[in-house]
Order: C-alpha cells, then structure tokens, then sequence
C-alpha cells in the first residue's frame, strides 16, 4: 500500500500528529492528546503515527549528511550565514569539537524525535483494542523497532565512542548514556527481533512511494536485513553480514539496478518537505563543495564522476579551493535513499574480504568497478589489497551519502584524510550534545 508523504501529513494534521520540519509539534485544539490517543488508540490514530514516523526520518537529515560528509573531507560546506561548516568542524582554531553546535544538537534531537515517535507508536500497540490478531500487532512492531534501530544506528555514528542513550521513554528521566558496544548490540537486537516477527506478519499501515516494493512483510524485511548487514560490519561480524544479505534485496544479476532500495521521497506540496541536501547550480553563499581529491584520486572513464559536476566558474572561500560541486541530488525533490543495491553489494566484498574469501570478494568489487565503466582488476590477490580496494569503491560508490568518515574511522585511517590548512584536525566524533550533559 502506497501513501504519498504530503497527502499522509494532510491526514496526520486532523489528528494532531504532525511534526514541523523543526521538529514543533502542531498543536491542534480540537484533537485529544497524544496521551490520551495512545490509551487505545484506532488503527487509523495508529496509521497516522506510523505515517508521521516515517515522515520525520527526513527532519533535518541534510545536518546529518553534510556533517559527516565534512569531517570525513568528502565535500566542503560553505554557508554565507554560518562560518562555523569551516571553522570548528574543520577543527579551525579550537582544540575540541565543541558540544553546544548545531552538528550536534540538531541530527541528535532530529533522530531521537523519531525514537519518540517508535516509543509512543509501541505503546500505542500494546494498548490498542483495535488491534484484532497477532500477525497485524506484529506487522506494526516490527516496523517500529526497524525503524527505532536505524535512527539509534545514525546518532551512534556520530557519537561513536561517546555513546548515546538507549532508554528516552520518559523526556524527564531518560537512561544512561550507554557505550558503543552496547550500543550495537543493543540495535543489532532490536533488528533482530523485528526479522523475527516478520516471518508471520501483516501490514495494516500504508507507508509512502518512497518503499514501494518494500511495504509488505516478506519485503520489508529484505530491508531489515540489510540494514542489519551494515550493523554488522560495524561490529566486524563477518559470517553474520553474510547471512542477512542473503536475506536481503541485494543483487548482483547482470544488469541489476545499483539504486534499488527504500528511499525518502519529497515534493513541493503543502505541509511537506524539499530536500534539503539539493542546493542551486554555481552558487556563491551556500555551496557543497566537492573536495579536489575526489576528481583527481578517480580512475580515468568512471561515470561517478557525474555526481560532482564542474562549476562554471571555481570557488573560494576560508582558503579552500575547489572547482567541482556535490551534485548526487539534482532537483528539490531527488529522493535521498536510506540504503541501496550498490552499499550491499559492497557490504559482500568487505566481509567476504575479512573472511579471506578472496574470490569471491574481487567478484563483488570487480561487479561494482564494470558497472561504472572501468575494466575489472585481476590482481587482488591479497587482503591487504582487497581492504585497499573496498575502500577505495566504497568511497566513490557512496560519496556524498555519509559513509566515507565512518569507513576510515572503522579502519583506523582517519589520518589519512586530507587536511588542507595549518591547524585543521580531523576529528573522530561527534560530543554528546551540551543540553544531555546536564541532564
């Protein structure tokens, strides 16, 4: 069942359910409360919720992406009305990434407003008389703790070892701040649980165009599984990433579509959401722009050089040169995909890599290197060379989407991104925000 997101927010609004793009509730006066709704609530009340869940995934995932995209040199963010993109998040001048900036508090309060979201959605499944059997309680369960699990997933990549909350049921005592291994396994478990009851489940709920081929059970759970894959390499669980891509969509048919994956979708509607990661051609005030290395570090005759395209005229600002800008989103309605056919296919050749099934891993990287137009390579014969090789793909087949920080900071090689001014730092996470310290 298909919803589109701006019609979805037009139905979540009479019951006073919508979340703003700040993440303000729209109160409206004549709909019970959130605390009475979630006593027992109707499916329809239940549906809204998990519209609107779905809907807030996309709040401010713009912050997300250029922040690690920036500490991981992947792309520059100049702002005319913020220098802060090229001062502290470059590690200008300061010598701690300081815990009361926007590219902290702002993708911790986005993602945990979606956690709270999953939390009143699961309370609302336990007290629902509307409810009539165990496959449809557990259709929307294992929606919740999928969707719950991959919003943890994205704080913690942030944070990493400074950890992050688990436990936000109630705003005026929330739980510890757990480490990161507790953390992932935390999450890991929580998917986990969710494959489970989607073995038996049904969806009672529409969910938007964006998981077209994925809103039933036995698809969406090719959904949980990948996402479960990428919590697993995480962990360095090797075999364990094997098995759920098995179960997963991932493809390497000849000719299969790199792009395939549930997606956030946009649209210029009323109530709703452009996104926010598309900025206007050969801007001068609010530019992404693409880091040298990444044109120059390409393979001659790769077509992903398509997704930085060359200004009409070059930029500089705050002594940082470039002549490239990120252009992975082309329009204000692009949709951003939350996990996709190329990622898992990468996901392989790394565990298989770290399995030392080396044949098999140059099969996965050489699938990805032929389907960007350049010639297989025929000497990754080693590990070493294989990790080398990995990485370097990864890097090119994800650019712009937010992975490349989190790759060199699991292989200890944040030293070797680039810095381009005296006194820049790369820094290896994010603090917890200020507000939660004194909490």
């Amino acid at each position: 069942m298909k919803l589109k997101i701006a019609s979805a927010i037009a139905i979540m609004a009479g019951f006073g359910l919508v979340t703003s793009c700040k993440n303000e509730a729209i109160t409206n006066p004549n709909a019970p409360s959130m605390e009475e709704i979630i006593k027992n609530p109707t499916l329809t009340q239940l549906n809204s919720l998990v519209i609107g869940t779905e809907s807030a995934m996309r709040n401010r995932l713009d912050i997300y992406v250029d922040a690690v995209s920036v500490l991981g040199r992947e792309y520059y963010r100049h702002s005319g009305s913020d220098p802060r993109w090229t001062d502290v998040i470059l590690g200008s001048g300061t010598t701690a990434l300081p815990a009361g900036g926007f590219f902290a508090s702002i993708p911790w309060d986005s993602r945990y407003n979606v956690v709270k979201n999953c939390n009143l959605l699961l309370q609302g499944i336990e007290n629902s008389k509307y409810i009539t059997n165990q496959k449809m309680e557990d259709g929307y369960i294992a929606f919740t703790k999928t969707i719950k699990a991959y919003q943890l997933l994205l704080i913690l990549n942030g944070t990493h070892d400074n950890g992050i909350r688990l436990e936000v049921t109630d705003p005026y005592k929330p739980g510890p701040i757990v480490t990161r291994a507790v953390a992932l396994e935390a999450i890991a478990t929580m998917l986990n649980e969710a494959d489970a009851l989607l073995d038996d489940a049904e969806f009672a709920f529409p969910l938007s165009e964006g998981f077209e081929d994925f809103d039933s059970p036995a698809n969406f759970r090719k959904f949980n599984r990948a996402i479960a894959s990428r919590v697993a390499i995480y962990r360095e669980r090797w075999a364990e990433a094997l098995t759920f891509l098995q179960n997963s969509f991932m493809s390497m048919a000849a000719g299969a579509d790199l792009n395939v994956g549930p997606k956030h979708i946009y649209s210029l509607g009323n109530n709703d959401q452009v996104n926010e990661l598309f900025l206007q051609e050969d801007n001068e005030d609010e530019v992404q722009m693409a880091h040298p290395s990444y044109i120059t570090d390409m393979e001659a005759g790769d077509d992903r050089l398509q997704k930085a395209r060359l200004r009409a005229k070059a930029i500089s600002f705050e002594e940082l040169d470039g002549t490239h800008e990120m252009r992975v989103y082309k329009t204000q309605t692009d949709p951003v995909s939350i996990i996709r056919n190329e990622e898992l296919i990468l996901i392989q050749a790394e565990a298989h890599t770290r399995n030392n099934a080396l044949v098999l891993a140059a099969d996965a990287v050489n699938f990805i290197r032929t389907s960007h137009g350049l010639t297989a390579r025929l000497d990754l014969d080693t590990q070493a060379k294989l990790i080398d090789e990995v990485l370097k793909q990864r890097r090119f087949s994800l650019w712009g989407e937010g992975h490349r920080w989190i790759d060199m900071r699991r292989y200890n090689r944040l030293a070797a991104l680039p810095v381009d001014r005296t006194g820049d730092k790369i820094w290896p996470q994010i603090p917890i925000p200020l507000a939660e310290n004194n909490r």
